[in-house]
Parts: structure tokens; C-alpha cells; sequence
């Protein structure tokens, strides 16, 4: 058995690399989990309390110059999603449609949506008031997309039949301008959230998008570059080895498991910077402070985008959030263990 005095060295040299939170836990071996009591996370939030929750939670936000990022670009996520099952627990993730497509199968208790921008938050305003107001899936590409839904389509509809079908019919200002006003009236006169005119300009801006560019949205359509990246219908479409589809649009029922969420609002955006010093870390907090363990952060490719100094913040604030031995960490290519994770990260801050 370790002498204290080689304990005490231990506990210090990881509190170092990772901060003081993650050092006591490997230091008693119990782990940075809750307690074993119940989970204590809300069935539902009010609407007041969500939009509290995800002002407290967040920070000032930051710049993101490389897209307006209203479509992810990975292709991968089918692959990732074919190995997990429900979890419940609490989901952190980071960007625009991709994390709906993780919280349909995994199926978390309450997700959290964490990105620098607050045109992200605003986005994910504008995805929460279409999930309200759709009945199903085709009701939800139709509104997303400004097109009148085809008269065939059901719950036995493929996610390919879906997207095939709506690719014959043609953009309605009509329906894109009733849509608008849908978008208003539940976000500011049901919920009653207090947004100002910048977040709803950019809610119409991110509509006008999809309006204009359809299922062919990308990732870069404001960028000149060769390669634009997959289209909105192509990651919908996207199948794993077994070619099953794993979007969140791929089923009724995938697409049922986050409308619940959303009309608990139990999807909270909060802006918020990876390597920021409050946003995650107060995340983990509320998670923590409601007896829960975070399941899975999604994390995308974001560290790739921090210098040295924000790698080493993000790395403290993963090792500081209430994880598990089933907790996962999902990149833009691939999943690993949030164990392994933090191994990782303790050798590239080293």
C-alpha cells in the first residue's frame, strides 16, 4: 500500500496536469461521480426556468470564422451511433443537427448544447420551436425546409423516400413566411423568452438558408472552397457498415424521443467556449448538484481549433465534469472511453 507521503505526491502532481478535482477522485478511487442517491434532473423545465438555466449556465460569446456552421460536416456519426444504445444519465454536446441524431439514441434524461457562438444557441432556438410545431418527421422537413409536405408520406416512409420525395418539390415563400411567424409567435408569445433583435435576425437568416439552399445545405455555403461538404440530405441519408440509416430523421420513433425533450425543454443551448473557464464547468455542476453522471460528451473537432493553453482549460474542465465508468467521448471520427479520453489529454498537456 502507498504511503501517504507518495499519495500526497501523486494527488499533486495530477492536480497539476488536470486540476484538483479529478486528483482527489483517482487519488480515494471513487471516481468523479455523484452520489449513489436518485437522479434529481427535472422531468420538465418551465419556460422561465430554461431560459435562467441557460443564461447562468453560459459565458460571453466568442467568434467562430470558418463557417456559420448552420449544417455539421461529418459523415461519421452513423458508425459511432451503430455501437450505443440508450443511456439516460446527461448528454453534453457541441454544434448545430448532429447532436440530435446521439440524443435520439441515446435517449439522455436532459441534454446540453454548448458552443462559443450565440448564433448556435439561436439556431437550436429556431430547431426547438420546429420540433414543437411538427407532428412528424415529413411535418418537420417541410417546415425546416420551406417545402409543402407530399401527400404519400408516413410513418413507414424511409428517411431516403422522405428526403426523395421532398427533392421534387419546390421552395414556398408562402409556407416559408407562415413558418416564420410560427417561429416568432412560440419562441417569444408561448415561451415567452426574452430575445432580442439580433437573435431573432439571426433566426430568420438561418431559415432564410434553408429555405433558399433546401436538403443541399452544407456546411460551407458561404465559403469558397472546392470541396462543400456534405449536404443536409446526405447526413440524414448516411448508413452505417449494416446500411442502416442513424439520423435522428432515420425513424418516427428517433425523431419522437427529441421532440419530447425539446417540448419538456429539457435541451438547454448554452454559449459557451470548450476551453472557457465557467460555461462547462457549471454545466457539470447542475449535472452533478441533480445526483447525475454525464453519459456522453460530444466534443466534435473542437479542440482542434484551441491553442495549448484553452487545450489544457478543456482538458481540466472534461476531468472536473461527474463522469462514470460507462461515460463516453465522441469525436468528429470516433468514440472512446471518457477514461481514455483524459489519458489523452493528460499526455498532449503535458
Amino acid at each position: 500500500m502507498a504511503s501517504g507521503a507518495v499519495i500526497g505526491a501523486r494527488q499533486r502532481v495530477l492536480a497539476a496536469i488536470l486540476g484538483p478535482v479529478l486528483a482527489s477522485c483517482l487519488a480515494v478511487q471513487i471516481g468523479c461521480r455523484p452520489s449513489d442517491r436518485a437522479s434529481t434532473l427535472p422531468a420538465a423545465l418551465g419556460d422561465d426556468e430554461f431560459w435562467r438555466l441557460s443564461a447562468e449556465l453560459s459565458e460571453p460569446e466568442g467568434d467562430f470564422t470558418h463557417s456559420d456552421n448552420l449544417v455539421s460536416n461529418e459523415v461519421y456519426f452513423p458508425h459511432t451511433i451503430r455501437r450505443l444504445r440508450a443511456r439516460g444519465g446527461a448528454y453534453i454536446g457541441v454544434g448545430p443537427e448532429q447532436n440530435f441524431s446521439y440524443i435520439a439514441t441515446l435517449q439522455p434524461a436532459m441534454a446540453f448544447v454548448i458552443d462559443i457562438r450565440s448564433e448556435n444557441r439561436n439556431l437550436h432556438l429556431l430547431y426547438k420551436a420546429l420540433f414543437e410545431l411538427s407532428a412528424d418527421r415529413a411535418d418537420f422537413v417541410s417546415r425546416l425546409f420551406s417545402r409543402e409536405r407530399p401527400s404519400d408520406l408516413g410513418p413507414s416512409t424511409s428517411v431516403e423516400e422522405l428526403f426523395a420525395e421532398y427533392e421534387t418539390v419546390k421552395p414556398s415563400r408562402q409556407l416559408h413566411d407562415a413558418t416564420a411567424g410560427l417561429v416568432r409567435e412560440r419562441l417569444l408569445e408561448t415561451h415567452h423568452f426574452p430575445l432580442s433583435s439580433d437573435d431573432l435576425q439571426w433566426i430568420d437568416y438561418a431559415l432564410d438558408a434553408y429555405y433558399s439552399d433546401g436538403p443541399d445545405i452544407h456546411y460551407g455555403r458561404t465559403l469558397r472552397i472546392d470541396a462543400p461538404g456534405p449536404s443536409y440530405r446526405t447526413l440524414m441519408t448516411a448508413t452505417d457498415l449494416d446500411g442502416e440509416s442513424r439520423s435522428y430523421l432515420a425513424s418516427e420513433e428517433g425523431f419522437a424521443v427529441v421532440k419530447a425533450l425539446q417540448v419538456r425543454n429539457l435541451i438547454v443551448p448554452v454559449i459557451g467556449d470548450f476551453g472557457g473557464t465557467h460555461a462547462v464547468q457549471r454545466v457539470g455542476d447542475y449535472i452533478r448538484q441533480r445526483n447525475e453522471t454525464l453519459e456522453t460528451f460530444y466534443g466534435s473537432n473542437v479542440e482542434g481549433y484551441l491553442n495549448r493553453a484553452k487545450l489544457a482549460v478543456f482538458c481540466r474542465n472534461l476531468a472536473a465534469l461527474p463522469h462514470g465508468s460507462r461515460s463516453r467521448y465522441i469525436g468528429s471520427k470516433g468514440m472512446q472511453s471518457f477514461g481514455s479520453k483524459l489519458r489523452s489529454c493528460r499526455a498532449r498537456t503535458r
